[in-house]
């Protein structure tokens, strides 16, 4: 689902990069949905609050994300596992089988893109060189970029694995783009914005309202802040966008990358 890498500009800001989930359009909606299904149904065999319930299938998650990956694949094996240690192996056929189909049904979800978003994606296209940038299960994520309507948009669309530092790296050497050149659009902390900005790069958080706990977990540098903007809303990243490529040109207060933060990258 790739194609050529865009020309982009010689100053500045010269790529753009969006995450999908829940930036692009609603997903973790589905996962809080199903996490409610699996506490019913292990709260059948043992009386556990639901926040245990749900720390412990986050731990298994968390333990599962080397071997399953991301995604509605990996979370309903998690789901499985965790109801069988949940339930001391007494989870039966029934139950497996229901967690078995609420995963079909999150793989059938609609597409719903946030409001708003497909005017700002058009927005930042005119004036940039766009990529698509996403990480989880290759079929699912094939298939939310085809029914969203917004693929043409992308010069590029990477589905990924993990959403790190050496992803963020090697899609810039691909592209042939210093990371100070490169400016990232997402709703996770850990994993759109923190990688983008220790290697020198530029960030717009948008945040979503719900957010999985595992994409919490992130700290940013105080220097790397001034290269951060956060909006609410869809229709403020044109224009959060157009403020950090003022920066990056050094045309608002500061200076141009190549200064003292040239020293945070790597």
């Amino acid at each position: 689902m790739a194609s050529s890498p865009a020309p982009v500009s010689s100053a500045g800001i010269g790529l753009v990069g969006f995450d999908a989930d829940d930036t692009l359009w609603r997903s973790e909606d589905y996962f809080v949905a199903a996490q409610s299904a699996f506490e019913r149904i292990v709260g059948e065999y043992i009386d556990l609050d639901d926040a245990r319930a749900r720390q412990r299938l986050l731990a298994i998650e968390k333990s599962n994300l080397a071997l399953f990956g991301y995604g509605v694949k990996g979370m309903a094996l998690s789901m499985i596992e965790a109801a069988v240690d949940i339930t001391g192996q007494r989870i039966d056929a029934r139950h497996v089988h229901e967690i078995v189909s609420i995963a079909k049904d999150m793989l059938r979800h609609p597409v719903e893109l946030l409001p708003g978003i497909r005017e700002a994606v058009d927005a930042i296209a005119a004036d940039y060189a766009i990529v698509l940038i996403t990480k989880g299960d290759l079929f699912h994520q094939e298939a939310k970029v085809r029914q969203s309507g917004l693929a043409d948009l992308f010069g590029r669309i990477e589905i990924v694995s993990e959403k790190d530092d050496a992803t963020y790296h090697r899609v810039l050497k691909e592209f042939q783009l210093l990371p100070e050149r490169f400016c990232m659009i997402g709703n996770s902390l850990r994993s759109d914005i923190a990688p983008v900005l220790r290697l020198g790069g530029w960030a717009v958080h948008m945040p979503y309202a719900l957010t999985w706990a595992h994409e919490l977990d992130a700290e940013i540098a105080p220097a790397s802040r001034r290269r951060l903007r956060e909006v609410d809303a869809p229709h403020a990243l044109p224009d959060a966008v157009a403020a950090l490529q003022r920066l990056a040109r050094g045309q608002e207060g500061g200076t141009p990358m190549g200064g003292d933060e040239a020293a945070e990258t790597p």
